[in-house]
């Protein structure tokens, strides 16, 4: 079952990448939480982002390329999955059922969520009554046997924790129910980041009217996590006018491939450079939408919306071996909560862009040398 998931294969990464991609994390955290940088965000993100609910998001992604010259940052995540899947490839026979719940990395894990729900409740502490996993149709989710377990390794901080979708939740005032069960927060694995389908209303309202600990949330992902954020963390001179220290400008620019909008640059001069870019849905998840520059034809590249696509600089990934001598591509994710690095993944594939369904690939253990 779980070779649906995991790759048999070793990366290794050595400590000077992992201690700048770790320096990175560290400096959006910090860009994040600058005020200047909120207010130019806040001018053109939605209202339900402008909203600051008091405390963070569980779980997100930083993916990483490793190019000639060290890693990249490819795109940021809010509600990265395969953090305990990733666990697994620590173990000679995995099992997300006999998950040990007080294996150091897992307790970390949990804890960033009971440190999400004390920072909720401010100055009020109170018991969480129910807590809430969703996503669409969970059970036919790719990742949804993660969500189980990651019921299980919840259980302890609340009095019942359900994995579901969105349209099974009702609202009877600003308070959000399962059936009985009043459900005081939710781990988000939805990808509705700003709230937007109907199925979400119930839980948009709940937010905003600050009854619900929403986790990841669409502040986070406004400031972070949405791609369009990758034209700004790659240009120093937008990062310039925020007055933020120069070593962090130099890492950001260093460290984040030059990204822009499809309509602020010359269309025609970026087709005859397509073979050096990679172009990227604005609005879409999971790889969706994207194409390497070398293999995209004109009449895909002429449907694009300029609006609606990113052009990055094309950080190729690279590659390790298998037992059989195949080749696999390799992006890197590290799991983050706030400033706090929980662990580290790769993920193994073939093909333009991520995809853990091939054979061999999956989340690989990262060794550091």
């Amino acid at each position: 079952m779980y070779n649906d998931y995991l790759s048999k294969a070793q990366v290794l990464l050595s400590r000077a990448d992992l201690r700048q991609m770790i320096s990175l994390v560290r400096t959006l955290y910090a860009l994040g939480n600058c005020p200047d940088y909120q207010r130019l965000i806040e001018e053109d993100c939605p209202a339900v982002a402008r909203f600051a609910p008091g405390h963070d998001s569980v779980m997100m992604g930083y993916d990483f390329h490793l190019g000639p010259d060290g890693p990249r940052l490819i795109e940021v995540n809010t509600n990265a999955g395969g953090g305990l899947l990733a666990h697994l490839t620590h173990f000679p026979a995995p099992n997300l059922e006999a998950l040990d719940p007080d294996h150091r990395l897992l307790r970390r894990i949990r804890d960033t969520f009971a440190k999400e729900w004390t920072r909720f409740c401010s100055s009020q502490p109170r018991a969480l009554r129910g807590l809430a996993i969703v996503d669409e149709t969970p059970d036919n989710q790719f990742l949804g046997l993660e969500m189980k377990a990651f019921a299980r390794l919840l259980a302890p901080l609340a009095q019942q924790v359900v994995v579901i979708d969105p349209s099974e939740l009702r609202a009877q005032g600003s308070q959000l129910y399962f059936e009985e069960l009043p459900i005081d927060m939710i781990y988000n694995r939805h990808c509705d980041f700003y709230l937007d389908n109907a199925a979400m209303q119930p839980i948009r309202k709940a937010y905003l009217e600050g009854s619900l600990c929403l986790s990841p949330n669409p502040r986070s992902y406004a400031l972070l996590g949405d791609k369009q954020r990758l034209c700004l963390f790659s240009s120093e001179e937008a990062l310039a006018g925020l007055f933020i220290p120069k070593d962090q400008i130099d890492l950001l620019t260093r460290l984040v491939p030059r990204t822009r909008r499809l309509d602020q640059v010359d269309r025609d001069e970026c087709w005859k450079k397509k073979k050096k870019l990679v172009f990227k849905p604005s609005t879409q998840f999971g790889s969706l939408g994207v194409f390497i520059g070398a293999k995209l034809t004109r009449g895909r590249f002429d449907e694009m919306i300029p609006e609606e696509t990113l052009v990055q600089e094309y950080i190729a990934p690279s590659r390790v071996s298998l037992e059989n001598e195949q080749e696999m591509k390799v992006d890197l994710r590290l799991f983050v909560y706030r400033d706090q690095v929980l662990g580290i993944t790769a993920r193994l594939y073939r093909g333009q862009v991520t995809n853990m369904r091939t054979e061999g690939g999956g989340f690989a253990r990262v060794r550091l040398v």
